[in-house]
């Protein structure tokens, strides 16, 4: 009896095509990341009617020992019981920085020390100033020593103390001493002061006040602490984006710092394991997989361009339940979009996302077809898509879109251009999941601000459930986060690729491309209530004009949309 492949793969690159056919292994080894199984057959609105697992993952690679994410990761798993404890700091009125140093009290305390010291009967014996008159009690306590951000070493300029000799008693020499007593006042910075310096340091260099910068960024390194609390650690970040936008090296540090593989091979990729620990990417997978299947469910062949292909694992849970359909599974055609930041996550090709699906074709008896393009989103072309007569159309953007650079920085406006040649594809669906922050065209101050606003709720949600001691989570922060930081405020012109945008500009580029707003699911929209809950209870979903937003607290943080 002829078989047929349940599985196809192919790949175009420049001037480059592959193509082929092949039946697929019966074994295939896999990983469960905290299961939440949700019944999509007792919704009214479901397309499907069987019960699937949302987040399945299976692992790429047979040749080595398998583990759950839960044994590598301990307390790095959710639970449906965890609730942050930690202050919040992004929206605390803190007091006004160093205002207690301030006080004439202290001024004169100093000035009575200085005129004792003078007194003194020793001629040769320098006297030196201490610091008590600023309140040594607020200094504040680190617990070991601070691990240096990247490999950078951060050299830290502390205020050295005057000396005044006997012989100089003169007005310069009170005036060095007061001017001491002045800076010994930034020694000691807690941590709700920690905000209001780091925006100061912004504000010197967007003046152009090099010599302010530098005393202040000074002040603020004995502050910061990537083992710290959640502005400590953003702070030691944003430092070395503003150090870098001075030195002009902000795009070199991008590249470097990539979101990569643990040195350890029995862990998961940074990726993956902040998939793991927050649920901003299985957000943006769940909304848009249900905008897909509620768009495709009564196709019998539909086609996905992904254009962030990643790993592969949205895509997971979509073809189980398209699987278990009553009516049949339908033929199922993902063309994924790859870069070289993909590429280095992954530690493989787009061979390794080929092999993900493939696994997946066989376990849950689906015909998939996946084709690799390897090129950058701006330089796609219609031709590398392959589109075909009678398949349902689906193209995906998650978290992507925004590096597509638009009318500031290409007078041929690539970003609208995309969405323009995706219209002219003719998709029943298309769905949009981007950060909810305005980086792209604001003024650097304004953009420094609004990244430490956007970046501290994430830290602090990452709080809630990988412990600060833990080095996955240091990995996390530095090399899927740091690096956007970086980014955004270091880099200018066609070198700054992170250019977000709030939701209502999305919306004015996908209306005057031609799309309308697709209905999301409600029962989606309840399902992802139910995954937020395993969570912490400081995560909050807004649902408003057909879009829904992710937050934390007061901060949206996710916007998922579909349209066609």
């Amino acid at each position: 009896m002829e078989s047929h492949p349940l599985f196809r793969y192919g790949v175009t690159g420049a001037g480059i095509s592959y193509s082929t056919s092949y039946a697929i292994a019966p074994s295939m080894p896999n990983r469960l990341f905290g299961s939440l199984n949700f019944d999509i057959g007792n919704s009214p609105s479901s397309p499907f009617s069987n019960q699937f697992d949302c987040d399945t993952i299976i692992t790429l690679s047979e040749s080595q020992e398998q583990y759950s994410s839960t044994e590598k990761l301990s307390g790095a798993s959710p639970s449906c019981n965890s609730s942050l404890e930690s202050s919040s700091y992004f929206h605390r009125l803190s007091p006004p920085l160093f205002q207690d140093a301030n006080s004439s009290e202290n001024i004169k305390h100093a000035l009575l020390r200085l005129e004792t010291a003078l007194m003194e009967p020793d001629d040769d014996e320098d006297i030196r100033i201490a610091d008590t008159s600023v309140g040594e009690s607020s200094r504040p306590q680190t617990s070991g020593q601070r691990t240096r951000a990247w490999s950078q070493e951060h050299h830290v300029i502390q205020p050295q103390t005057s000396s005044v000799s006997r012989n100089k008693q003169s007005s310069e020499g009170v005036e060095k001493h007061l001017k001491t007593i002045e800076e010994a006042k930034f020694q000691s910075v807690l941590p709700g002061n920690l905000k209001q310096l780091l925006i100061a340091c912004a504000k010197a260099l967007a003046e152009n006040n090099i010599n302010d910068f530098d005393k202040l960024i000074a002040m603020a390194r004995c502050a910061v602490s990537i083992s710290g609390e959640p502005i400590q650690r953003l702070g030691a970040y944003l430092i070395e984006g503003l150090v870098a936008r001075k030195e002009s090296s902000g795009n070199s540090i991008y590249h470097a710092l990539r979101c990569g593989e643990p040195e350890s091979r029995d862990l998961l990729s940074y990726m993956q394991i902040l998939y793991e620990i927050c649920p901003y990417l299985k957000f943006g997978y769940m909304a848009a997989n249900g905008a897909i299947a509620e768009a495709c469910k009564n196709e019998d062949r539909i086609h996905i361009i992904d254009f962030q292909i990643g790993q592969g694992t949205q895509w997971i849970t979509l073809l189980q339940a398209l699987a278990a359909k009553p009516d049949g599974a339908p033929h199922v055609r993902i063309t994924g979009i790859d870069d070289p930041v993909s590429k280095h996550a992954r530690g493989d090709g787009l061979e390794a996302v080929h092999r993900r699906l493939a696994e997946i074709s066989e376990k849950f008896s689906i015909p998939v077809e996946f084709h690799g393009v390897p090129v950058f989103t701006p330089e796609v072309t219609r031709e590398m898509l392959g589109v075909r007569p009678g398949e349902a159309l689906a193209v995906n953007f998650p978290l992507q879109l925004h590096h597509t650079p638009d009318e500031s920085v290409d007078v041929r406006n690539p970003r609208d251009g995309l969405l323009r040649m995706v219209k002219s594809l003719n998709p029943k669906v298309v769905t949009l999941v981007e950060q909810e922050s305005n980086t792209n065209t604001t003024p650097f101050l304004t953009r420094f601000i609004e990244t430490l606003d956007y970046y501290l709720a994430i830290f602090e949600s990452i709080d809630v459930t990988l412990p600060r001691d833990r080095k996955e989570r240091i990995g996390v922060e530095q090399h899927c986060l740091a690096k956007d930081i970086v980014n955004v405020i270091a880099c200018e012109g066609k070198e700054r690729v992170e250019r977000h945008e709030l939701f209502g500009k999305w919306k004015s580029r996908l209306t005057m491309a031609g799309f309308r707003q697709y209905p999301l699911s409600s029962y989606v929209n309840s399902v992802i209530r139910g995954l937020l809950r395993c969570y912490s209870e400081h995560y909050t979903l807004i649902e408003k004009d057909g879009v829904m937003l992710l937050g934390w607290k007061n901060r949206n943080l996710i916007s998922a949309s579909a349209w066609n």
